[in-house]
């Protein structure tokens, strides 16, 4: 019998600036960001937007209610530390403020619907990195190995508020779309970006987050534009 999907830790921020002005190298330039986060215990109100405490500093592109929480499966930190040769890399270590256990990027889905603690949240979109967990670890295509690997983390929307604490189970209460866990919508918009049926398909879905459906139906228009901004933004010439 399978455990049920778990939140071990649960960690929030505040954004931090860091960096020195005119340093020669880029990735020594200053840059601020919400992901050095500490971990939370205790009950933390959730709200549409996320957690009490919690902070991001590109709000274009970070946080929001298609944003309000990131979940990532601490399993994957095992792989990180022998990848990246970083022994430090742990739990939290991608800006996450679920830890969790028990699930990963093939048993969850667009729309999955879980009760935990007060509140109710919906599975959202995979996430897509940015160049800001490259800055942190100072390797300049960590984005990149982060969406290659599949192992991304997803984004949850917050269906009802409430709070919500650490070492809490999560209860799946509704899966209406099965057929498109955070692993096969990963494949579609990184790996088959030519299967443009594919494409299609997942832009159809109901519950994926609009800056999905939206990226996905540039690509069927052919006016989908280059990711480099995303990946390696200001570390890079």
């Amino acid at each position: 019998m399978m455990e049920e999907p778990h939140v071990h830790k649960l960690f929030t921020g505040k954004v931090k600036k860091m960096g020195t002005e005119n340093a020669q190298d880029r990735m020594e330039r200053p840059w601020k960001s919400g992901i050095f986060k500490t971990e939370t215990k205790g009950k933390v109100w959730l709200s549409e937007t996320g957690f009490t405490g919690d902070e991001v500093a590109d709000t274009k592109n970070h946080g929001g209610p298609e944003k309000a929480v990131f979940a990532y499966p601490i399993k994957h930190y095992t792989d990180w530390r022998q990848e990246l040769e970083i022994d430090s890399i742990d739990m939290g270590g991608f800006g996450e403020n679920f830890a969790v256990l028990e699930m990963d990027e093939y048993s969850v889905c667009i729309g999955d619907t879980y009760e935990i603690g007060d509140a109710i949240i919906q599975v959202s979109q995979p996430r897509q990195p940015c160049w800001k967990p490259a800055r942190r670890y100072r390797i300049m295509d960590l984005a990149l190995r982060i969406q290659n690997s599949g192992r991304t983390g997803w984004y949850f929307r917050v269906l009802k508020e409430g709070f919500v604490e650490a070492a809490s189970d999560l209860k799946l209460t509704n899966r209406p779309y099965p057929q498109w866990t955070i692993a096969a919508c990963n494949e579609v918009m990184h790996v088959y970006k030519e299967d443009l049926r594919l494409a299609e398909e997942l832009a159809s879905c109901e519950l994926l987050a609009p800056n999905w459906k939206s990226r996905l139906q540039k690509r069927l228009r052919g006016t989908e534009s280059s990711i480099d901004k995303r990946v390696f933004g200001p570390n890079k010439e």
